[in-house]
C-alpha cells in the first residue's frame, strides 16, 4: 500500500518528461532538462519515457530502422556520472541519403559524429552473445555520420536527460558502398571528419568500447534482457570514434574511415537568416 503513491508520482513524471521533449520536438524550441522532472538518476524512468516517445512516434506512421548506441567513450560516460553506454531507436524519417541536404532546423542543436555502421541479415536473440555471434550476423558494414541532436536547451543534460531523448539521435546518414567484416580491422580503423574540408575530429574503432563490435554485443545482450531483440535488417550504429563536432548552416561534412570508404552529410541554409546583400 506504501508503494502505490510512489508508482503513481513516477508515471505522472514519465508522462510530464515525454511531454516536455515532444513538445520540443514538435515546436522546434528545447525544453528545459527533464532530470528534474524524473526521480533523481532514474535511468529506467528515463528509457520508459524514450519508450513512450517511441510509441507515440511508431502511432504516426514511423518505422524503426534499428538502432544506435550513445556512451561509448569512458571520458563522456565520466563526465556523465554512468558506466555503460546507452541507446535509443533510429526511424525511418530520420535516414537522410549520402550527400543530400539536411534542412538545417530539422534536428536541434546539431552536432555531428563519424561512425561504423552494422546492417543486419541475422537475428541476434540469445540472451548473451560473443563477437562471433555479432560478425555471423552481419551482412556488412558501412561509414556513417549521425547527426546528434537535443532538445535540452544548451546540451545541458546528464545521463536522464540523453536517455530520456532517444540518446540524442537527431538524423543518420549511411554511405552506399557495403564491406563485409572479413575484410575489416575495425579496432584499428583510422577515422577523420571534416568540414569544409578541414579536419574537425579523428579517431580510430579502439575508441567505441575498445571496438564497434564489443559495443554491438553490449546493445545485443541489452535489447535482448529488455524483450525486443536485434532482427535481420536492422541498422546499428554502433558509437563515435571521436570527439562530436559542430555544424552550421550550409556546412558539408565528410567522414572517411579506414576500409570502409567515406561519407557526407550536408546541411541547408538557416531559414530565419536572409542571405546576404538581401532584407530580412
Amino acid at each position: 500500500m506504501t508503494h502505490a503513491p510512489v508508482a503513481l508520482d513516477r508515471t505522472a513524471a514519465v508522462t510530464r518528461a515525454a511531454e516536455l521533449l515532444d513538445r520540443a520536438r514538435r515546436t522546434g524550441v528545447p525544453c528545459a532538462p527533464v532530470r528534474d522532472v524524473l526521480p533523481s538518476g532514474d535511468l529506467d524512468g528515463a528509457y520508459a519515457v524514450q519508450s513512450l516517445l517511441t510509441d507515440r512516434r511508431l502511432a504516426e506512421g514511423r518505422r524503426i530502422t534499428g538502432w544506435k548506441i550513445g556512451l561509448t567513450s569512458a571520458a563522456v560516460q565520466a563526465q556523465l556520472g554512468v558506466d555503460t553506454p546507452d541507446f535509443g531507436a533510429l526511424l525511418d524519417d530520420t535516414a537522410v541519403p549520402d550527400g543530400a541536404d539536411l534542412p538545417w532546423g530539422a534536428v536541434l542543436q546539431p552536432k555531428a559524429e563519424a561512425e561504423v555502421a552494422l546492417v543486419l541479415e541475422g537475428d541476434l536473440d540469445h540472451e548473451r552473445h560473443t563477437v562471433a555471434d555479432v560478425i555471423r550476423a552481419t551482412a556488412f558494414a558501412l561509414p556513417a555520420i549521425e547527426i546528434v541532436g537535443s532538445r535540452i536547451r544548451d546540451w545541458d543534460i546528464t545521463a536522464v536527460d540523453t536517455i530520456a531523448d532517444n540518446a540524442s539521435s537527431g538524423a543518420y546518414v549511411l554511405g552506399t558502398r557495403p564491406v563485409r567484416l572479413r575484410d575489416l580491422d575495425l579496432r584499428t580503423a583510422g577515422m577523420v571528419l571534416e568540414r569544409r574540408g578541414e579536419p574537425v575530429s579523428t579517431g580510430a574503432g579502439a575508441a567505441c568500447l575498445g571496438n564497434p563490435l564489443h559495443a554491438a554485443v553490449w546493445l545485443a545482450d541489452t535489447l535482448v534482457r529488455l524483450g525486443r531483440p536485434l532482427r535481420a535488417g536492422d541498422t546499428v550504429l554502433t558509437g563515435a570514434l571521436g570527439p562530436m563536432a559542430a555544424v552550421a548552416p550550409g556546412d558539408v561534412l565528410e567522414a572517411r574511415i579506414e576500409g570502409l570508404g567515406s561519407v557526407r552529410a550536408a546541411f541547408g541554409a538557416d531559414p530565419m537568416r536572409a542571405p546576404a546583400g538581401e532584407a530580412r
